[in-house]
This record gives C-alpha cells, sequence and structure tokens, in this order.
C-alpha cells in the first residue's frame, strides 16, 4: 500500500461500510439504491455522481457547490483536468472508497488531477495528493526503469508536472541511479586475488549500460535534461555517446529515405516548413549540443551522418560548424565514404560539397596536439620515430589524395576548389605522391579545356622527386602534362639513375644534390629552349641505358674470370701466384673514380679486356 510504504498495491481508505459502487463509462454513474444528485464533465464523457463523497475529498469540488448553493447545481465541467475521464474515473473511485491499484503508469496523472482536485489533506486525512507524493518517493524514484517509465508519461502532463517537481524528481532519480549502476558494474568486474591485488574478472565495460537504449522513447526536450544530469552526475562519456547515437538513429529513422528523393527541377533545396521537419531539426541541433567533448565517445562514422542530417534538414550554422570541428579532430579516423558528402543545394556547381571537406582540413590542421582539450586521453598512439601528429597527417593525405580522385571527374569542379584542397596539407605530408599524381590526371582529362597556364599551375603542385618508377614512366608519356612538367620528370629519373651508378661505385656526386633543388624549384637552364632540353634529357637517358648494359656486360665477365682463378688456385698454391693474383687485381682498377665521372668508351673496354686476358696467359705459361 503507497499510504504506508510497505507496497504499492491497491488503495484503502478507512471507511468500512462502503456503498455497493457499480459504475460504467459512458452518460453516467449510478448507485443501485442511492440516485446521482450532481453530473461531472471531463472531456466529454459525463459521470453521474454523489455530492457529498466528492466534496468531502475535492477542495475544488467542495467550493464549486457552495459557490452555486443557491441555484442547487447539478452538473459540473472540467475540460481541462489532467490525465482525462480516465484519471477522473480513479480520482472518483478514491472518493468513494473503492480500492484500486498505483502504478507507474497513472501515479504521475493521479498526482496532477489529486492537485487539479486540490484533494490535499486539508480536507482530508491521507487524501490522494499524499497517498501520491508517498509512491512516487518510496517506489519511483528507488528505481532507474519505474522512473524513466514515469518519466514518458510526464510528457503530456506539463506543465503542471513540472510545478509538482514530478519531472524533476524523475530526471534525478534516472541520473543518480544510472550512475550508481555503472559503479557497480565497474567493481564487480574487480576481484582480489590470494595476494591481494585487483584484477579484472573479464565482465563486458558497458555491463551497467543497460539503460542506454531505453532513453530513446522520451521526448528531446526531457531527454536533453537527462543527459545533462548525467553529465552532472560523472556517467561516463562512453555510455552518454552510445546513448545519443541510439537516439539519433531512432528518431530520425527513415529520414534519408523521405528527404533524399527530390525533382531537382522543381526544388533546388529541401522544403523545411513542414512540422516534422521543424522537429527534427530542432532535434539534431539539440543532440549536436549534447554531444561529449571527449573524441573517443563518437565514432567518426556517426559524425559525418550527423552532418549529413543536418544539412539536409538546414540546420543553424554553429551546429554544423561544431560537427565539423568535432570531425576534424578525429579526421584520421575517416574512410574515403565519410567525405563524398552530396551537394544537397543543386546549385549546378558540384556533385560533391567540396567546401566542407575544406573546412574539416582547416580545423584538421589547426588543432594543438599538446593541448586538445577534446581528448583527455590521446588518441593517437605513436610509432616508431615519428610523432603522433605526422602519424596522422600522412593518413589524412593518403585520403585526401583518394577523395581528390574521386571528385576530379566532375566537369563543374572548379580548378581554385580542386587546387584549394591538394595544397592545403604540408609538405612532408606525402611521402610519395603516387596518388595526388593520378587525381591531378584525372582531372586533365576530365577538363580538356584548361589553358597552358591553368594546367602548369595545377601540375607545380606535384613534386617529381616523390614519384616512383612506375608514375614516372607514365608521366614522360602523358600528353596532357606541361612540357616543364616532362622535362623535370625525365631530369630526375636520369638523376636517380646516376645516383644509382654512383652508389654502385661507392661514390656520390654533391653536385647532383644541388642540381636536384634547382629543377625542383623550377630553375632550367637559360641556354637551351624547353623543347631543346627535353631532347638533350631523352638523349642522355638512353646513353645511360646502354652504360648500364655495358656494365652488366662487365660484371658477367668478371664472374667467369673469378670462377678461372679459383680454379688456377685450386690447382696452384704457390705464393708466387698469390702475389701475382693480388698484383694483376691492383692493375684493373674497375670501379675507379675515372671510370665512374667518365663513361668509357668501346675501345677503353677492348683494351682492358685484352690486356687482362693477356695476363692470364702469362700467368698459365709460368
Amino acid at each position: 500500500m503507497a499510504g504506508n510504504g510497505k507496497t504499492d498495491k491497491a488503495l484503502l481508505p478507512k471507511r468500512s461500510n462502503r456503498p455497493s459502487f457499480s459504475g460504467k463509462r459512458g452518460s453516467e454513474w449510478i448507485f443501485s439504491d442511492v440516485p446521482s444528485d450532481i453530473v461531472i464533465e471531463v472531456d466529454g464523457v459525463c459521470f453521474a455522481l454523489h455530492k457529498f463523497p466528492l466534496v468531502s475529498r475535492s477542495g475544488r469540488i467542495r467550493k464549486l457547490v457552495a459557490d452555486r448553493r443557491d441555484s442547487d447545481i447539478s452538473k459540473l465541467e472540467f475540460p481541462g483536468l489532467p490525465g482525462g475521464a480516465e484519471t477522473f474515473e480513479l480520482s472518483a473511485k478514491f472518493c468513494y472508497g473503492i480500492n484500486f491499484e498505483i502504478t507507474t503508469a497513472n501515479v504521475a496523472a493521479l498526482f496532477c488531477a489529486a492537485e487539479y482536485l486540490e484533494m490535499t489533506v486539508e480536507y482530508a486525512e491521507e487524501n490522494l495528493v499524499s497517498r501520491t507524493e508517498a509512491y512516487m518517493e518510496e517506489v519511483v524514484s528507488q528505481s532507474l526503469e519505474k522512473s524513466l517509465e514515469v518519466l514518458q508519461n510526464c510528457e503530456n502532463l506539463l506543465p503542471l508536472a513540472e510545478e509538482l517537481k514530478i519531472v524533476s524528481i524523475c530526471i534525478d532519480a534516472i541520473a543518480s541511479k544510472a550512475c550508481r549502476e555503472q559503479m557497480a558494474s565497474s567493481f564487480s568486474r574487480l576481484d582480489y586475488s590470494s595476494s591481494g591485488r585487483l584484477h579484472s574478472n573479464g565482465q563486458p565495460k558497458n555491463s551497467g549500460d543497460w539503460w542506454v537504449e531505453d532513453l530513446s522513447v522520451l521526448r528531446i526536450d526531457l531527454y536533453q535534461r537527462v543527459i545533462v544530469a548525467m553529465k552532472s552526475r560523472g556517467v561516463r562519456h562512453e555510455s552518454i555517446g552510445a546513448s545519443l547515437m541510439h537516439y539519433a538513429q531512432h528518431s530520425l529513422k527513415g529520414l534519408c529515405k523521405k528527404q533524399s528523393v527530390w525533382d531537382a527541377t522543381t526544388r533546388s533545396k529541401i522544403n523545411a516548413a513542414t512540422a516534422m521537419e521543424h522537429e527534427q531539426r530542432i532535434l539534431v541541433e539539440t543532440i549536436v549540443s549534447l554531444l561529449p567533448a571527449e573524441k573517443s565517445s563518437i565514432p567518426i562514422s556517426f559524425l559525418f551522418g550527423l552532418l549529413r542530417t543536418a544539412i539536409m534538414l538546414d540546420t543553424t550554422v554553429a551546429c554544423r560548424l561544431d560537427l565539423e570541428r568535432r570531425i576534424g579532430l578525429q579526421l584520421d579516423f575517416a574512410t574515403l565514404d565519410d567525405l563524398l558528402i552530396p551537394s544537397f543545394l543543386h546549385t549546378g556547381d558540384t556533385l560533391f560539397d567540396v567546401d566542407i571537406i575544406h573546412r574539416i582540413l582547416v580545423n584538421f590542421l589547426q588543432q594543438d596536439d599538446n593541448e586538445d582539450q577534446m581528448d583527455s586521453h590521446s588518441a593517437y598512439e605513436s610509432d616508431g620515430l615519428s610523432s603522433p601528429s605526422q602519424t596522422a597527417i600522412i593518413k589524412v593525405a593518403k585520403l585526401i589524395d583518394g577523395y581528390l580522385a574521386e571528385i576530379a571527374p566532375d566537369a563543374n569542379l572548379k580548378l581554385s576548389k580542386f587546387i584549394a584542397i591538394a595544397e592545403i596539407l604540408p609538405d612532408y605530408a606525402r611521402v610519395v605522391d603516387d596518388g595526388l599524381y593520378r587525381a591531378i590526371d584525372i582531372y586533365l582529362k576530365a577538363h580538356p579545356g584548361l589553358s597552358d597556364m591553368e594546367r602548369k599551375r595545377l601540375c607545380k603542385i606535384i613534386d617529381c622527386q616523390k614519384l616512383s618508377q612506375e608514375a614516372c614512366a607514365h608521366a614522360a608519356q602523358n600528353e596532357r602534362l606541361p612540357v616543364q612538367l616532362v622535362v623535370q620528370v625525365l631530369y630526375f629519373e636520369q638523376l636517380r639513375l646516376r645516383n644509382a651508378l654512383a652508389g654502385s661505385n661507392g661514390d656520390g656526386e654533391p653536385t647532383m644534390v644541388y642540381q636536384s633543388q634547382r629543377i625542383s624549384s623550377g630553375v632550367l637552364s637559360a641556354a637551351m629552349s624547353p623543347r631543346d632540353n627535353y631532347a638533350s634529357l631523352r638523349r642522355e637517358n638512353r646513353e645511360l641505358k646502354l652504360e648500364i648494359a655495358r656494365m652488366r656486360m662487365r660484371l658477367n665477365d668478371l664472374e667467369k674470370e673469378h670462377v678461372c682463378m679459383k680454379q688456377d688456385m685450386e690447382k696452384s698454391g704457390s705464393n708466387k701466384f698469390m702475389y701475382s693474383f693480388s698484383k694483376r687485381l691492383g692493375k684493373i682498377q674497375l670501379f675507379s673514380r675515372s671510370n665512374s665521372k667518365h663513361q668509357s668508351t668501346p675501345s677503353k673496354q677492348s683494351q682492358v679486356h685484352d690486356s687482362f686476358h693477356s695476363r692470364r696467359k702469362r700467368h698459365s705459361l709460368s
């Protein structure tokens, strides 16, 4: 019984000689032995009752009957009674002393109706107001599940439920119980070992978060207050993030299907005039304002989905900028599909919204890794000698190169926007420029009308020294590229071959580094035109290939000579042979400095080869 604090069963008024009450919903209520003398109408439903049991419990009805005593009132109307006719029926049963059960489903409405009818202790002991208050304190506030059910029932009882503090009681109970259950589940995962040390027993981390999905039944304004209360009580941000995700998915279900289909010829943007869209806009803005500050609490894929919805519903600029900032802080965890945000405005500009990605990149580059207040635990792990920021930027650079390749075929994509995305990352972000070269080549192919200056401006982004051999081979034969870039590609390919040869000879050339720096800065030879320079580099490239072929032949000869000498050593073990062998090797000097700097002519090669064979013959004769 709610009045004595033991159970929540039926209420039992103290009067023992209760009349036989047989009521029916509809036009009247009738005592079997006493005719009714007053009719109460609530929301179009009439109840034929008696004045005495009503005025003995309800101060409001007592005042109305007393004010109209002279006119012998026979009918009262309560059009705005909280809970409607069903709740009034329970209130009337209480006045007549008929048993019924107070539950979480009717306690909020009974509380409000009792307050409306002034059924307080001023008119009768243990009246309906005190009974419902006791039930709220002893039953509802002790359970998270019951508090949530009562809070949901308060949605149609506002603002009276707010004035009676039913809402605040339920919200405080939900927040405190959720925090307490999380603490209990955290301690339950820890067991003491025989040595007295704590260790985890393997239970799931979020075993105390069963309420995450249950909160989705609340209206957005009440849900917002519950989340704020949970944050103040110290509920884990992972749990709050999971609850926000489930609430958004539950409340915005089917939105994309309804809103993504439009006729671009009849309207240029989504019509946000309907009441449902307005509610959804408020809902998205509220969810964004409730997002936890920690990066690990919300997956970036959900943030991108929320951003698409915010754009679609035309939310406030502050809401969208907040989402862009949050996405920028963890952009290195995004995928290519996340970045492909359609242009919902359909202004004939581009298929994808490039401006949003540019702003997200700006947020990513402006974040301070040392004073990042968005995450109490670093989201980046240092790998090897690279700093966390460098690792993240390299990942983002690969992601952006893929994004550029996806948007490059768009015929409406302006060159300035494409270059702005490609140039925003620092030089050290790209270890290899193959992805950037591929995206630029796709853009050039999709935009054949670019002028020579525009193509030079676009291709200036590529660092030829960061292209792989496959990319260089493709670029050397790419007719869409400017001549200057092709010359640079061939020149650096030549330097690469020379460095390879110098490395095999054990002798580097510092002058090549200086020449490489000059070419990378765009300084070409002033004595030759670009076409002449291009032809000269092609000739040098062919000569280098011939030199490599000659080197391979010489290496094969050396291998053969080595086999012969080894056989001679096995036949003759004299010191004279070892002395002549070492002396002969000292005179060969195949990989000397002169050979690395000057190309060997065929005549010189034959002289060395003949000299070597003649010495071998003399040695065999001796």
